[in-house]
């Protein structure tokens, strides 16, 4: 990567998308136990008989989305190397207790609470073995989305980052650094990147736990697809794309997927990584105040509205 210039448009995360067991379980996960929005029901655009969720803020901004698609009856995952091994969440400093007590009564499993670069944590496992963890940060702004039982001061305010593992850790921090992420301090196995310079949205720090002697992870349900990557617009995504392909990246062509365009590619440590533009968002096909509240469909199969519909789960509330 010498001589070419280090990428300057990449804001922290966009989005990260997961896989599932059942749609009914995640859906009630993800909007009643962690209070999040469900802001929009599709499929999977290139498997339309199964779901593509969103949870996040209000409007979906970048930087508080988690998606899944939910497979039904899909086999777990198993934890390892090569994988975005930890999706960490920003919540206001001293709310860890009434998350704590929040997820015991509703029988969340892993529950766990340590302190990592100076900030308090509860690390937790979704319903299907998923690895996440509650950051306490006193500084962040972003307004929550607030669900009936959760306080603004204790609500999930987006993304603090995301946790990798990974055999050997090298290549990937050449990658984040020419992807504008810079070096910020090291504790233990684990090395933290963020966006400088305070030029990120909010989800802005990227883990790299060094694993050597770990085995391989093997994908399934609780493990994440990819991780996405958000920049403002179309411009500087192919910007952004022309630059990683100049440095030998195979990098898809722009594909659409309504809500936001998005480009992949398969990183060192076998981590498929996205980057998704910020436009033109969500609320694209339905208001706001109804964001997620009806399946909505990419263009080529809304002729099949109705056999699609028909084998699709209702997801409830």
């Amino acid at each position: 990567m010498k001589g070419i210039d280090m990428i300057k448009d990449i804001k922290g995360l966009h989005h990260v998308t997961s896989m599932a067991s059942d749609a009914r379980q995640n859906n009630r996960f993800f909007t009643d136990t962690l209070g999040l929005r469900r802001v929009k029901q599709t499929v999977n655009f290139d498997d339309p008989s199964v779901y593509h969720l969103y949870y996040g803020d209000e409007n979906g901004s970048a930087g508080t989305v988690m998606t899944y698609f939910p497979f039904p009856n899909m086999m777990l995952g198993r934890p390892g190397v090569g994988e975005v091994g930890e999706t960490q969440f920003s919540v206001p400093k001293g709310s860890l207790k009434f998350w704590q007590d929040r997820f015991a009564a509703q029988g969340v499993d892993g529950l766990e609470k340590d302190a990592v670069f100076g900030a308090n944590r509860l690390r937790f496992m979704g319903p299907d073995g998923d690895s996440f963890a509650l950051i306490e940060s006193a500084d962040d702004k972003r307004a929550p989305w607030l669900a009936d039982g959760i306080p603004d001061d204790a609500a999930i305010r987006g993304f603090a980052g995301a946790r990798f593992s990974l055999h050997d850790t090298a290549a990937t921090e050449e990658l984040l650094g020419f992807m504008g992420y810079e070096r910020a301090e090291k504790e233990g196995e684990v090395t933290r990147f963020i966006i400088p310079n305070g030029n990120g949205n909010g989800a802005d720090t990227i883990d790299l736990a060094s694993l050597p002697k770990t085995p391989f992870a093997r994908q399934g349900a609780g493990s994440v697809h990819h991780i996405a990557f958000a920049v403002d617009n179309r411009e500087k995504q192919l910007e952004v794309r022309k630059a990683l392909m100049d440095t030998g990246y195979q990098v898809t062509p722009v594909i659409d997927r309504d809500y936001f365009w998005a480009i992949y590619f398969r990183t060192p440590g076998g981590i498929l990584f996205e980057v998704a533009t910020n436009e033109p968002g969500f609320n694209r096909d339905e208001d706001t105040a109804h964001l997620g509240e009806a399946l909505k469909l990419p263009g080529r199969y809304e002729a099949f509205r109705d056999q699609i519909q028909a084998n699709l789960e209702p997801l409830g509330a």
